[in-house]
């Protein structure tokens, strides 16, 4: 009796480790050179974010965050360059509340500064200045992405409900 219980205690144990932090893809285009290293002017720079998370297996989770950093005088486009970061984690014993909150805040924090380390890199390796991305609130996007979906699921029950008020009054 005493064995199944020290068992069943590590069984619900929470658990999180960082299996594999890895480069899934990484791309960077200079169209324009060689004429654009002659360009003084400072450059507008859009980067984007995305991140998303799949199980893998029983308790293993991937999460892939893309960065596209694309710099550009004008119209003409200086560089364009894209790090896809992924991680494989072993996440077991918690809620799924929890899970989700693990999936869309801890992961991409654990995966951003490898990825803004390879864009960094890939852009000093180009012939660049670098450019140091600033630091990312996941937990603050995570509540936005809560609050959008909460917003389009009341929209569309808003939607049925109208829609089957109109059937019954027709």
């Amino acid at each position: 009796m005493t064995d199944a219980a020290p068992q069943n205690q590590a069984a619900n144990q929470a658990v999180y480790s960082i299996e594999k932090i890895y480069i899934k893809d990484l791309s960077l285009e200079v169209p324009n050179a060689p004429k654009i290293f002659l360009e003084r002017e400072a450059p507008q720079v859009d980067v984007q974010l995305h991140h998303a998370s799949n199980k893998v297996d029983d308790g293993i989770y991937q999460t892939e965050l893309t960065l596209t950093v694309t710099a550009k005088i004008g119209e003409k486009t200086m560089f364009l360059v894209e790090a896809n970061q992924a991680g494989i984690f072993a996440i077991r014993g918690i809620s799924d509340q929890e899970l989700a909150l693990v999936l869309g805040i801890g992961n991409p924090n654990v995966l951003y500064p490898y990825a803004r380390e390879a864009i960094s890199d890939a852009i000093t390796r180009a012939g660049f200045p670098p450019v140091l991305l600033n630091p990312v609130n996941f937990e603050a996007l995570f509540q936005a992405q809560q609050q959008q979906l909460a917003e389009q699921a009341q929209a569309a029950n808003a939607a049925t409900a109208q829609a089957a008020a109109t059937a019954v009054t027709h």
